[in-house]
């Protein structure tokens, strides 16, 4: 039996924990030691929620962030994140590095955590990395329907070269070159995360996180059916007091304003983050959870609200449920793009003011729900994309290909 170490990029998102920790858990039930690790608090409460051991981390260090450009691609991220601060990158460098000698996995498995894969090289650790399409080195980036990355957006890849040759490792090109790992798994598909024929990638179709014996409440199930069943989703509302470039609280703004009142039943869930003090009253026929079974509500819903995040695309293409986008920065406007280009929706991109804070067409957000949810052929054409998913394995399907790595090991 081998001994895994699950890392992913510390955030308080739950679109990595939950591709992330079906994998674990898989591996875990074949008897596998599998321990993951993200402090984070929603992410946290996730993962206890999922029985599998929590690796601790010491109290992280704040980024000093000086970027505030496009996120084009997932180096321009990690510039926007706070990464071009060396003294940060290091310490996390360093952390990772302590985590990872500390629990002496034998195979360090990873989504987008920079600072992690960095230290498995430093550890001498086989690597296997989780990506979705757009994270892989051999993709275009988030912003694939524009040519060319500007010379002049921030990149840290000469601050992660740095750190990497004060470690004795190679220096790196771009950051996203450490993804390359030993094993590459891609969740999805070719059609929602291509990637050239030359790349070194596997992909394994969409993982969504949900208990066996996780069901709906009561009252979610209760709701009439005689009215249309809308789950809205927006991950992270605010990541910090002022405006950042990932938030998504204009998901709720917008579809307060757009079906308050209306004859449809709206259930907001918050992903375990707290509801922001700016939303003060919900709606009459709006209902508020904190964390429901994504793949139980995805299929019990007509229709799909979200921010655009990875995760929550995969669940609702999965469940064969439409879905309406409002993409809160390019990495989400990606996949909106590539939705709708399967026909299983539509996608509003919200503008954003010079304070940061972003703004929604409502009257088009609300024709398009209102088209999404009347034409049949959005219904259609996701249940015939969720029928061509189940040829692809899922976590068990990475769980498979993880376990074959490992005995190429030894």
């Amino acid at each position: 039996m081998a001994r895994f170490l699950f890392t992913m990029l510390i955030s308080n998102d739950l679109g990595l924990p939950t591709r992330m920790v079906p994998i674990a858990r898989e591996l875990a039930s074949r008897g596998h030691s599998v321990a993951i690790c993200n402090p984070s608090h929603a992410p946290a409460r996730l993962i206890a929620e999922s029985g599998l051991a929590a690796v601790p981390m010491p109290q992280l260090p704040r980024p000093t962030i000086r970027a505030r450009s496009r996120v084009w691609d997932p180096d321009c991220l990690f510039a926007n994140m706070g990464f071009m601060d060396e003294s940060f990158t290091r310490m996390m460098t360093t952390i990772h590095v302590d985590v990872v000698r500390d629990y002496d996995p034998d195979i360090v498995v990873d989504s987008i955590n920079p600072f992690a894969c960095l230290a498995a090289r430093v550890c001498g650790k086989p690597l296997v990395t989780i990506l979705q399409g757009d994270d892989h080195p051999a993709s275009r980036g988030f912003i694939w329907w524009e040519e060319g990355r500007p010379a002049d957006l921030p990149n840290p890849a000469a601050v992660f070269s740095r750190v990497a040759t004060g470690f004795g490792c190679a220096p790196v090109r771009r950051v996203v070159d450490i993804f390359a790992g030993d094993l590459v798994l891609v969740v999805g598909t070719p059609e929602t995360d291509p990637l050239p024929p030359t790349a070194n990638a596997i992909h394994v179709g969409p993982i969504v996180w949900q208990r066996s014996n996780d069901t709906l409440p009561e009252g979610v199930v209760a709701l009439r059916r005689d009215r249309p069943l809308v789950w809205l989703y927006p991950g992270n509302p605010r990541y910090a007091v002022s405006p950042t470039f990932a938030d998504s609280v204009v998901v709720i703004r917008s579809a307060i304003e757009a079906l308050a009142d209306s004859r449809m039943h709206v259930v907001l869930t918050t992903g375990h983050q707290p509801l922001p003090g700016e939303v003060r009253r919900l709606p009459e026929n709006f209902m508020l959870a904190p964390f429901l079974p994504g793949h139980a509500m995805a299929e019990h819903s007509d229709l799909m609200i979200h921010h655009g995040g990875h995760g929550s695309l995969m669940t609702g293409l999965q469940a064969g449920t439409p879905q309406v986008i409002v993409p809160t920065y390019s990495e989400r406007e990606s996949n909106a793009r590539r939705m709708a280009a399967l026909g299983t929706g539509e996608f509003v991109v919200p503008t954003v003011s010079e304070s940061g804070e972003k703004h929604l067409d409502v009257p088009e957000f609300k024709a398009k729900v209102d088209r999404v949810l009347t034409e049949p052929r959005y219904r259609e054409t996701a249940r015939r994309v969720a029928d061509l998913m189940r040829r692809y394995g899922g976590a068990r399907e990475a769980a498979d290909r993880i376990e074959r790595f490992a005995s190429s090991l030894s």
